[in-house]
């Protein structure tokens, strides 16, 4: 580019080379936005992450639990034809969509004591759990109990709208810290319009904030839409406390637009 048509377009002129970005030496050429130096121990530290996120799966595949609700594994494992034999406690889900047919869900007990706090008290005293080695789990679906107790297993889950309802509701009752977080995380990616005012309900009702601060912030935002929809009416009747909390924080923000983020 000539001298001129720099000018004209406002390029800076480089006399004396550039200063990098990260070790703010000046070098040359001006063309990269590090000095060679910077760029090399970038690329280094890059592999060296890369091995590091290689060596932390291979870990993780590793102390990965098998689960005996994994179909794969199920079929393929050498000790499938007897993997109940292994199991010895059930879990039933008392609200069964799926009838009174469903089968029940078979686990270890050492699994769901080292991962729930609420299930070690129950099975390491001698409550009627304990006993009879059965868990019954009212108002839950058969479809999210058996994802949930997949979960104590993998640290995987599939999730939809609802089953991200379910699996947080279980989560905090059994205090599973890791999934209600994950729970809450991809509800608050879904708030909408359409179900704010739901969610800002459900997050009270579970203690769960990020989801609360961002329903409320979208509710209060469009005060004016949002006071019009059945949900609204709904709640002014089962919980007016709620409705006082979304005008507070509706007139904070008309006086400190940065009062909810």
């Amino acid at each position: 580019m000539s001298s001129s048509r720099r000018e004209r377009l406002g390029t800076p002129r480089y006399t004396a080379g550039m200063r990098c970005i990260s070790c703010r030496e000046v070098y040359e050429p001006p063309d990269a936005g590090t000095c060679r130096e910077c760029y090399e121990e970038a690329s280094e530290t890059e592999e060296e992450l890369k091995r590091e996120i290689e060596d932390l799966k291979s870990k993780i595949s590793f102390l990965k639990i098998w689960s005996p609700l994994d179909p794969i594994h199920h079929q393929n494992h050498r000790f499938s034809a007897s993997s109940s034999s292994f199991t010895d406690i059930v879990l039933e889900a008392s609200d069964d969509d799926c009838g009174a047919g469903a089968p029940s869900i078979r686990a270890h007990k050492a699994v769901l004591i080292s991962k729930s706090p609420v299930f070690k008290a129950m099975l390491e005293n001698e409550m009627e759990e304990s006993r009879s080695g059965i868990i019954k789990i009212s108002e839950v679906s058969y479809d999210a109990l058996r994802s949930f107790v997949h979960y104590l297993y993998t640290a995987e889950v599939s999730l939809d709208e609802g089953m991200a309802f379910e699996l947080l509701v279980l989560a905090e009752k059994y205090q599973v810290k890791h999934l209600k977080s994950f729970c809450e995380k991809f509800m608050t990616s879904k708030v909408n319009s359409e179900n704010a005012m739901m969610s800002f309900a459900f997050a009270h009702r579970h203690n769960a904030k990020n989801l609360l601060e961002a329903s409320l912030s979208l509710i209060t935002d469009n005060m004016f839409e949002q006071v019009n929809r059945d949900e609204y009416k709904e709640l002014v009747d089962e919980n007016p406390r709620l409705v006082v909390e979304i005008y507070e924080a509706y007139l904070a923000k008309q006086t400190n637009p940065n009062a909810i983020q």
